[in-house]
């Protein structure tokens, strides 16, 4: 791998501002060989990844990094082979850059079009998620945008090895290697500078955290495209099937507990809380599962570690989980409008009206009738890999792809016309 001058800060934001040009101007050929030449790379360099990754969690380890954190930060080969097959998905998904939004001629002859442009230069603030280098820099690429990456002090030593494997891979096929940049070195003050660096980064996307992302946000200076915590809610209805319930909730929960798709907050119509609760919750013990419950829910299962209003509006990010019996739709409904984040909320039903009314009514970015929290995803949705999941109303929301990753220009060919 080439080893790279020290730069200042400003000398890496220059860098990724000027490469962000001939990269805008790349062809689909010439970007999916840049994300086939990363896809080989991961593969062939697995060793000094996975080198790297075991000094990020020895130190992870010795800073007391929660469960849930140190999961996040963990690559092993199967999680990597599992970044190298995203990368190689994106190279089949089409090219967003140059897509026609919308077009129409105009009386007096002006052709007027809507096409995709990318942003630039995306920043990304994150934390202890090796992951999300990959992915962030793989869809960027394929969206034409350089990137700087501030991945956090946890997974510096990670981060340091993948940005010098992606940097080689585009030069290998005659990218511009500075398309991608890491300001880790620069510690929380890249992170400051990084959200005051209008003028260099076009837009700005947090992820971690739900005090990271409230920083980025109140802070930033760069346009922000808000990813948000995860307090997912699953309201079991009164007609919702035994054998369903039991399934999307320990799927929901355990699955992966320590990222943002996964359930916190469990909802059970009281009409069926006697016949729901007891196998719900053996299931959820016989995976090790933490529960928070009220009287209602304790009556019927035995002893609960008792819930305040507070434990609501945590996100747990491991095998811990709140359970309440609601008395019905209008009551699961209003207790997910007080402590929703907006994510992912579900219902696990067999009425239609009661179905439809759920996605009507939730306001969130992804909203799911009998399936598990986990399939909010920017792989599962088909995306190849996902930026974040945003939970805002403004441009994006919910799995951010590759159209997500551009704006549009108005394109206006004319034949001489002037206005009168």
């Amino acid at each position: 791998m080439t080893q790279t001058t020290a730069l200042t800060l400003i000398d890496k934001l220059t860098l990724a501002r000027d490469a962000s040009r001939p990269l805008g101007l790349a062809s689909t050929t010439e970007k999916d060989a840049g994300l086939e030449a990363i896809a080989r790379a991961i593969q062939d360099h697995t060793a000094d990844i996975l080198v790297a990754n075991e000094l990020d969690l020895a130190n992870g380890r010795d800073n007391g990094l929660s469960t849930g954190l140190i999961d996040r930060l963990t690559l092993n080969p199967a999680r990597l082979e599992g970044l190298s097959a995203a990368v190689r998905e994106i190279i089949a998904l089409p090219d967003p850059v140059g897509g026609v939004v919308r077009g129409h001629t105009l009386p007096n002859g002006l052709q007027l079009s809507q096409v995709r442009v990318p942003f630039g230069v995306i920043g990304a603030i994150y934390e202890a998620r090796p992951n999300v280098t990959i992915d962030i820099a793989a869809l960027a690429l394929k969206s034409g945008n350089a990137t700087v990456l501030r991945g956090g002090t946890a997974a510096e030593q990670t981060n340091r090895v993948l940005v010098a494997l992606i940097q080689d891979a585009l030069d290998s096929v005659g990218l511009p290697r500075d398309a991608v940049q890491t300001i880790d070195e620069f510690g929380r003050e890249g992170a400051t500078q990084l959200m005051g660096a209008r003028g260099y980064v076009d837009v700005l996307i947090p992820r971690g955290s739900q005090n990271l992302i409230d920083t980025v946000v109140r802070e930033s200076k760069v346009p922000v495209i808000e990813t948000g915590a995860g307090i997912v809610h699953v309201f079991l209805d009164a007609t919702a099937e035994t054998d369903m319930a039991v399934d999307i909730v320990v799927n929901a929960k355990v699955q992966r507990p320590s990222v943002c798709n996964a359930a916190e907050t469990l909802l059970v119509h009281r009409d069926a809380a006697e016949r729901l609760v007891p196998p719900v919750v053996a299931a959820l013990r016989a995976q090790q599962v933490i529960l928070h419950g009220d009287e209602a829910a304790e009556s019927l299962v035995g002893e609960l570690i008792p819930i305040t209003p507070e434990d609501y509006a945590i996100e747990h990010l491991a095998l811990e989980m709140n359970l309440r019996i609601v008395d019905d739709l209008d009551e699961a409904l209003a207790h997910i409008r007080r402590y929703s984040t907006k994510h992912t909320e579900v219902i696990v039903t067999s009425d239609y009206r009661q179905a439809e009314r759920f996605l009507a009514e939730i306001d969130a970015a992804v909203v799911m009738v009998n399936a598990s929290t986990r399939f909010t995803d920017g792989g599962e949705f088909g995306f190849g890999a996902e930026v974040g999941i945003s939970t805002q109303k403004l441009h994006a929301r919910g799995p951010m792809g590759l159209a997500e990753l551009t704006s549009t220009k108005w394109l206006v060919r004319g034949s001489g016309q002037v206005r009168g």
